[in-house]
């Protein structure tokens, strides 16, 4: 059994002792919940997709599941009953305003969120609020629970380290920022009962960086019925990427490495998912002489995406700030082996030699190679390589993660669900240290490369 997490409370929180548990007598009694998110559907990222998952799932075993988010748009605020993750809950979209630094980033304005919080926990009157940052719309609520001894729950999904990537903070100040971004997340979090990330690793790097203890690691989850593994002979190499187009994601060092790739291979790539640097990397393709052998998909639908990996051979992911990576999770369950960076939360999904490869973050020749590995590798092994994926993804299944939820929504001491290694502090900063050295510029356009 894992405590509650230990830290120096801020003023205002011993009014936990005044939230119990759910009497054992009244674990059947269906729950009022309150989802606080920054980013959430129609975002596509892994945090709007856990959110929006948790909240259908949560609405199928009969909780009221309330979500508060911004608004997708400049007039689309108000209360909305939208259907996310196969159900239908109620959505209360807050009046946003765009972040222009950002492609599409939108945020609830800070000077309302606390009025606008009070005004939803006072009409909906929750048992639990469950708050997916710190950043904004998780502040309000959090506070506003707090004075309300309404039961708080929080799993953190960001890397403060990755929001200054589209601010306008100078380089040579983004140590004392992220420093900064750690000691309010901290304050901000330590109002919760309970604490989760989706990894062990995610859950350390919060424990390294504050005062907080106790972190459960939770993952996100995934209905891996939703997917289908193709064990039919494969009739070429096509290897996958699935994901945000942006600079974290690496896919630059993709495109090197598959440049690499023995002619007599016949690869071809195919990239599935927008973003702001999708020109930049169609320059880069063209200025490597590649760009008839890769494909760029952009925005696609759900039914795209999985028969995308369904007839794929191999999936790539070269990214260094992973807290879980649904993608690769979403791989998995598609029965596809994994060459991913030996970074953050990866490694707990592709075991080495197992169901893929491991490569140094930045390294292209080595990503290449073991791209290679794979494409060459003899039909009887690749069958045990996309068993072993499907085995791997059985731990993240979605309804043990809706379970252990509900379990912490009720006030009760949960078993941790992931069994993974916990990183010594000195090996989280030395990770962080190298993840910032792989850190890339921007892609060159095609005139500058040459």
């Amino acid at each position: 059994m894992t405590d509650a997490p230990q830290r120096d409370l801020p003023e205002g929180a011993a009014a936990y002792d005044a939230v119990p548990a759910v009497p054992d007598d009244d674990d059947a009694r269906p729950l009022t919940i309150v989802i606080g998110a920054d980013t959430f559907a129609p975002e596509i990222n892994g945090s709007a997709t856990f959110a929006a998952s948790l909240a259908g799932g949560l609405a199928r075993r009969g909780h009221t599941v309330h979500m508060v988010a911004p608004a997708a748009g400049k007039r689309e605020h108000g209360i909305f009953q939208e259907e996310h993750g196969g159900e239908t809950i109620t959505v209360h979209r807050l009046w946003s305003w765009r972040y222009r630094p950002h492609p599409w980033l939108r945020f609830a304005l800070p000077w309302r969120i606390e009025s606008n919080a009070a005004r939803i926990l006072d009409s909906v009157k929750p048992d639990v609020v469950h708050y997916q940052s710190n950043i904004v719309v998780g502040r309000g609520l959090s506070k506003q629970a707090l004075k309300r001894k309404i039961r708080l729950i929080a799993t953190n999904h960001v890397m403060p380290e990755n929001l200054l990537e589209f601010s306008l903070v100078p380089r040579f100040a983004h140590g004392m920022v992220v420093r900064w971004l750690w000691w309010d997340a901290d304050r901000i979090y330590s109002r919760a009962e309970a604490m989760t990330s989706p990894t062990r690793r995610a859950a350390d790097l919060v424990e390294a960086h504050t005062r907080i203890r106790g972190v459960l690691a939770i993952s996100c989850g995934l209905d891996s019925s939703n997917y289908t593994p193709n064990f039919a002979p494969r009739t070429e190499n096509l290897i996958m990427f699935v994901g945000r187009v942006t600079s974290e994601k690496q896919i630059d060092k993709l495109i090197r490495a598959f440049a690499l790739l023995d002619p007599s291979l016949g690869a071809k790539l195919e990239i599935v998912g927008g973003g702001e640097l999708e020109g930049d990397l169609k320059h880069l393709a063209e200025s490597l002489g590649v760009t008839d052998r890769i494909q760029f998909d952009s925005y696609v639908t759900t039914e795209f995406l999985r028969s995308a990996l369904t007839r794929a051979t191999v999936f790539a992911m070269p990214s260094i700030a992973e807290l879980q990576s649904i993608a690769t999770m979403e791989a998995l369950a598609s029965g596809l082996p994994v060459v991913a960076a030996n970074a953050m939360a990866l490694p707990h999904l592709v075991h080495d030699g197992k169901n893929g490869y491991l490569f140094e973050p930045g390294d292209v020749e080595e990503f290449a190679a073991r791209l290679t590995d794979v494409l060459r590798m003899p039909e009887d092994k690749l069958q045990e390589f996309k068993r072993e994926s499907l085995k791997i993804v059985e731990a993240h299944d979605i309804n043990r993660t809706i379970s252990t939820f509900e379990e912490l929504y009720r006030g009760h001491k949960v078993i941790e669900p992931l069994i993974e290694e916990s990183l010594p502090f000195h090996r989280i900063i030395r990770e962080r240290i190298a993840r910032v050295r792989a850190r890339a510029p921007r892609p060159l356009r095609a005139s500058r490369a040459k």
